[in-house]
């Protein structure tokens, strides 16, 4: 692993190691604000970002990471004239210019929030719109945990992304508490929360801009942004239009890292590299058809992906090192997940504040004395079962953990026996629908109010359509359908039918009601293959005719 310091090109030892003790001294009171001050311009006179990042990341062995967090403020403030701020101007659609334009956005929330604030009156409409957008800032969240700081973690950057996890945790909560108050109607409490949240935004907007990202992009390759910004799109964007992917990605977003070579070209250089690699009693690796012999049976490597890829659970490995080497990449994935997880520190991908589970979990199994930890998500709307198993080899030695989760909403859901073949309403070759009464009684709501940080908070809202236009001629009334550009809309629509036949619905459907951002989320697609528009309508508190009325309007805007 390429060390932090080399990547980041910092030769002057004797500058960094003076930067950091004096550093240490203030922070162990040694010096005061204003002496401690004085001796960084003396002897280092400013500051870029980077070697910040560096600074704080060497002071790992002198203070715990809890320390450093409550005390972050306070080495800003003595970093204050010192660091320089970085201009944070990257390439149109790299990942960090995303970051950049999320950003933004949420500050021009914030303001609102300040306008508000002002207000002579409390009007509770303009604050749950307020709330239906900072619903969405989960997503960029998301990905800066399950992709930015994999990515920076590579170069030895820990530290700092342990600390910033701490805000973005923060951030989120104080989000989530404010939407519930305003829910409540606790209007006293909620105004009384504003202030805190806004702080709290800004605050973590700023230690991202003047240290994450500008660090980020000086440590982290740009073949290595391209593969990030797959992920990204997988994981989805807060407040913005999705961007287009970034790099040398084609359009189903995978990297094409290397010129490719003609069929002719490519197979003399495979032959001739078998040839080189047996002379010299080099085994090559098996082609993806090659028949490989596990514990019972044969399979080869292409067919083992596709079991995985294919089975009703998601599967996660970390080995005995307590690195993540694997997860199954499910189209039905619950949680977000990028390739960038593979290889990290598993007490890495997780927030401070459950980190002690994750150890306490592996040092049980590694002693012996556990073999297997449960957990469950239960909402009326979905139960999702997690299960924790030690993995051992024949001799008993300790070999990792499995992570099994599966969506087990509708298994809980049966009743009864079904003993004969019955084909459930999914859809196959031309998507011809087949209507069951044990598929109806299977389906699951869009709206969700997740247990973990890793969805947003979707609760229900009532929402204002007197902006609709209620005279346009693809206008309908409850029990009518709609035709527009030769697409048929009724009540009994499949949602991912028209996300189908319909580029970017989906991720205008939060525009259209805040409670569907959930359909952007892989927890959401899970529990809304089977939702029609007359359920959805009734999930999300909208008419179903005005639900319908927001899609045709939005198909007719398409090219």
């Amino acid at each position: 692993m390429t060390s932090m310091k080399t990547a980041l090109g910092l030769n002057n030892n004797q500058r960094l190691e003076k930067m950091i003790e004096i550093k240490d001294s203030y922070l162990s009171g040694q010096l005061s604000l204003k002496e401690a001050r004085a001796l960084l311009k003396d002897h280092i006179g400013t500051c870029t970002p980077d070697e910040f990042a560096y600074g704080e990341q060497q002071l790992k062995g002198s203070y715990t990471d809890e320390e450093i967090t409550h005390r972050m403020d306070e080495l800003l403030e003595l970093f204050d004239g010192i660091l320089i701020r970085a201009e944070n101007t990257y390439p149109e659609n790299h990942p960090l210019w995303v970051y950049m334009q999320e950003i933004q956005a949420g500050l021009a929330v914030m303001d609102e929030v300040d306008a508000l604030l002002k207000a002579p009156h409390f009007i509770k409409n303009p604050w749950l719109g307020i709330y239906d957008k900072l619903a969405q800032w989960s997503r960029h969240l998301s990905r800066k945990q399950n992709q930015l700081y994999p990515a920076l973690e590579k170069y030895g950057f820990d530290r700092p992304t342990k600390i910033m996890w701490t805000f973005d945790d923060k951030v989120r909560d104080l989000i989530s508490e404010s939407r519930r108050l305003l829910q409540a109607d606790d209007t006293t409490k909620f105004l009384e929360l504003q202030p805190k949240m806004t702080d709290a935004f800004r605050d973590l907007a700023d230690k991202e801009q003047e240290v994450l990202l500008p660090t980020a992009y000086k440590l982290v390759k740009d073949d290595e942004f391209s593969h990030m910004s797959r992920g990204d799109h997988e994981i989805g964007f807060a407040l913005i239009t999705p961007p287009p992917f970034y790099g040398n990605v084609t359009a189903n977003g995978t990297v094409n890292d290397a010129p490719s070579l003609s069929n002719d070209n490519e197979q003399i250089f495979m032959s001739e590299l078998a040839a080189l690699l047996g002379k010299y009693n080099v085994a090559t690796a098996p082609s993806p058809e090659t028949e490989l012999d596990v514990a019972t049976g044969k399979l080869s490597l292409e067919r083992i992906n596709l079991l995985f890829k294919h089975m009703p659970v998601d599967l996660s490995y970390v080995d005995e090192n307590e690195l993540v080497k694997f997860y199954s990449d499910t189209k039905h994935r619950i949680f977000p997940r990028s390739a960038n997880v593979i290889g990290r520190e598993v007490r890495n991908c997780h927030p401070a504040k459950s980190v002690h589970l994750v150890e306490e979990i592996i040092e049980k199994f590694r002693s012996g004395e556990q073999d297997k930890a449960e957990f469950w998500i239960n909402k009326p709307e979905a139960f999702i079962y997690i299960l924790y198993t030690a993995v051992r080899d024949e001799k008993g030695n300790f070999k990792g953990v499995l992570e099994m989760m599966q969506d087990c909403t509708r298994i809980r859901s049966l009743e009864g026996s079904r003993t004969l073949l019955t084909w459930d309403d999914e859809v196959h070759g031309n998507k011809e629908e087949s209507e069951t009464a044990a598929a109806d009684s299977a389906a699951t709501p869009i709206t969700s109010s997740t247990a973990t940080a890793a969805a947003a908070n979707t609760a229900t809202t009532d929402t204002n359509f007197a902006d609709k236009d209620q005279n346009s001629e693809t206008s309908a009334t409850m029990g009518d359908e709609i035709t527009v550009k030769g697409i048929t809309i009724t009540g009994d629509t499949r949602l991912f039918d028209l996300f189908d036949q319909v580029p970017g619905l989906r991720q205008h459907m939060p525009e259209i009601n805040s409670n569907f951002a959930m359909l952007n989320t892989a927890f959401g697609k899970i529990m809304a293959k089977k939702a029609t528009i007359a359920k959805a309508a009734d999930r999300s508190g909208m008419s179903q005719a005005d639900l319908m009325n927001a899609i045709a309007q939005y198909i007719e805007k398409q090219a």
